[in-house]
């Protein structure tokens, strides 16, 4: 073979597995974070070919919309609802999602009355300081099919027995729909903070009764507590950010939860899973307990990984997680951003997450 010939036949074979790898990847590479600003609690939902977007911007609830999963600094943006002043719902506007249900949109998020503050009066009662005691858990309506088009007003305020709710999300199954958010025990505890659940006539009224109330797990491992395997006082240890998780190819059902405290690098995901018919009986859930399954990665400063939620690539056939973290953890929630990583299912049917990163990575399958 003359050298020439040699050449040619490099080329030939570097172009074969070069496209190879464009179309395993799609149009190239993308790395973290997917949005450049400061940012956290990314919840996306797909819809007739577009990615929809929303964050937690504390003042209102922001919409993008994008056909791009992995690149959203130019993407359409849109003020959805801004609250009106003197409301118990008009500040710290945290955790917003879009939701579909019924043939219209649902926003279901967090929020309160006075910025996070209490006055002593209340903070009094607490057992340590409880600047969350005044978080409730609120639904935007939007009639319907188009999300960007569709007009949202204020709907209702889901009921939490007026006691401390973050992070809700709507819990789909056979037997009904179900709210699941983060929780006290009791309205003065100042955390733990727990996962709760109950059962929902329609998307914007609890069916339950407190009676009815279920605590599905606890902040009980080391790992979900802050500093880690802290022997006393709960201040801070969470679950919460719930988000059903469902195996597309043996229909398992998962409630993937963040764990520990959000502004620490310790910040974690957790997982239940529903093993049985009835997600209101707690014996019906299975807890993964020894240890996060998608967990900070020092190598490549990726701290603080949780709050997240799960599409599919623009085809379909990929599965991908959003979430949160940070590169310096001594910023705390300042510091946070919000990444995209591809993930994959274990043999016995649980996801198989990746270490966090920054890339660069395979865009998704299909994109653009």
């Amino acid at each position: 073979m003359t050298v020439s010939s040699l050449a040619l036949f490099i080329a030939l074979i570097a172009s074969l597995v070069l496209g190879q790898y464009a179309n395993s990847t799609g149009n190239g590479t993308f790395t973290n974070p997917i949005l450049d600003a400061v940012s956290a609690d990314p919840w996306v939902i797909q819809h007739d070919g577009y990615y929809y977007l929303t964050y937690t911007t504390n003042d209102n609830i922001t919409l993008l919309r994008s056909q791009s999963l992995t690149d959203w600094n130019t993407a359409e943006k849109k003020l959805l609802w801004q609250p009106p002043k003197g409301m118990n719902y008009s500040t710290d506007i945290w955790a917003p999602e879009l939701h579909s249900i019924d043939g219209n949109w649902y926003v279901i998020f967090t929020a309160d009355p006075n910025n996070d503050t209490p006055p002593p009066e209340v903070d009094m009662w607490c057992d340590f300081n409880c600047p969350a005691v005044f978080h409730r858990m609120y639904v935007l309506e939007g009639l319907g099919s188009d999300p960007w088009a569709a007009e949202f007003t204020y709907k209702a305020q889901l009921n939490t027995y007026d006691q401390f709710a973050i992070d809700g999300t709507y819990f789909r199954h056979s037997s009904g729909l179900y709210h699941i958010y983060s929780c006290w025990y009791r309205q003065y505890d100042a955390w733990p903070a727990n996962l709760c659940i109950t059962k929902m006539s329609n998307p914007w009224t609890v069916g339950s009764n407190f009676s009815e109330r279920q605590i599905l797990s606890i902040p009980t491992n080391p790992w979900e507590k802050t500093p880690y395997g802290r022997p006393f006082n709960d201040r801070l240890s969470s679950n919460e950010a719930p988000q059903q998780l469902t195996n597309p190819t043996t229909g398992q059902e998962f409630l993937i939860y963040s764990a520990a405290r959000s502004d620490n690098r310790n910040y974690c995901l957790g997982q239940l899973e529903l093993v049985g018919d009835d997600p209101m009986n707690v014996q019906d859930w299975r807890k993964k307990d020894d240890g996060c399954i998608f967990y900070q990665n020092a190598k490549e400063e990726a701290y603080g990984v949780g709050h997240a939620s799960f599409t599919k690539s623009p085809d379909g056939k990929e599965d991908w997680i959003v979430y949160h973290g940070m590169r310096d953890p001594s910023n705390g929630w300042a510091a946070r951003t919000i990444r995209a990583q591809r993930f994959e299912w274990n043999a016995d049917g649980s996801p198989k997450f990746p270490r966090p990163g920054y890339g660069p990575y395979g865009v998704p399958s299909g994109q653009r």
